[in-house]
């Protein structure tokens, strides 16, 4: 019978939505879990799930490493000259320019000096977001620099890389920086002076190929990408499938390219036990 049936009625629902801050969330590119930024922040951006290593800003290493952030930054002004007249989608000067306000760096590597564990040391960290952390003159000088002076003072010198490789806007003169920063690598190691490099993800081409593989110990954070080029580069020169994790931290300790795969909340630790064990002068 009709009177038995009732009228479905739509149902209406009002819900006040609660604004939420951009960025008070962050998705893991790994696991894609979400969890909160403070929490990350806190844990030194480290998935508390998979255990996936967020990208950290130079900043954020230089707290990490060095006592009480006490930094002395040097060659901080130091600017690429477009020697070359580079133009790409746009201007080299214009590129530069757009690093600088996205990072408030000139280049794309900070150096100075701190304490690390009480040893005062050499100290630099790259910024993948500067021109993908590619390596320019100034980087290079910077590095040089940072080694002379070190030399000078006799300070061990630790450097925290990652980096796309050279800079195609500078050629020649950034393919030079290699040669550059090697020999500066060389120099302070006949005075038996320790030199620690960090790889983190991605540390390729030719930073890999130079000083970023010299050190006397040679630190990776997990599953960083390490290598000269790019697994998917390598697999269509091969035509051929690549092995499970290739090119990754672990698989370079396997096959001994690599000393130390370390947690980023261990390294400060790491890094001031080497020194000491290298008899560092305080």
């Amino acid at each position: 019978m009709f009177w038995t049936k009732k009228e479905k009625k739509a149902l209406s629902v009002s819900i006040d939505k609660k604004e939420i801050p951009d960025g008070l969330w962050i998705k893991c590119p790994a696991c894609e879990g979400i969890f909160y930024r403070d929490k990350l922040e806190k844990d030194l951006w480290i998935c508390p799930k998979c255990d996936y290593h967020f990208r950290l800003f130079p900043s954020g290493y230089i707290r990490l490493f060095i006592d009480n952030s006490e930094f002395q930054e040097i060659d901080k002004n130091l600017v690429s000259v477009d020697v070359l007249n580079f133009v790409d989608s746009k201007p080299y000067p214009k590129r530069i320019s757009a690093s600088h306000q996205k990072t408030g760096q000139n280049s794309g590597i900070i150096t100075g000096l701190g304490r690390i564990g009480g040893i005062t040391s050499g100290f630099g960290v790259m910024n993948f977001g500067f021109i993908g952390g590619s390596m320019g003159s100034v980087v290079g000088e910077k590095i040089a620099r940072l080694f002379d002076r070190a030399i000078t003072e006799k300070l061990p010198v630790v450097l925290v890389c990652a980096s796309g490789g050279a800079r195609m806007q500078e050629s020649i003169l950034s393919l030079m920086q290699m040669a550059k920063t090697s020999a500066m690598v060389a120099r302070h190691s006949k005075l038996g002076l320790p030199y620690i490099t960090v790889l983190t993800h991605p540390t390729t081409a030719g930073v890999m190929a130079s000083y970023a593989s010299l050190g006397d110990v040679i630190i990776a954070e997990p599953k960083a990408l390490l290598g000269f080029a790019g697994p998917r580069v390598i697999q269509q020169t091969i035509g051929g499938e690549l092995p499970e994790g290739f090119q990754l931290s672990e698989f370079f300790l396997q096959h001994g390219f690599v000393d130390i795969v370390c947690r980023r909340s261990e390294l400060k630790t790491t890094v001031a036990k080497l020194l000491n064990y290298m008899a560092v002068d305080h």
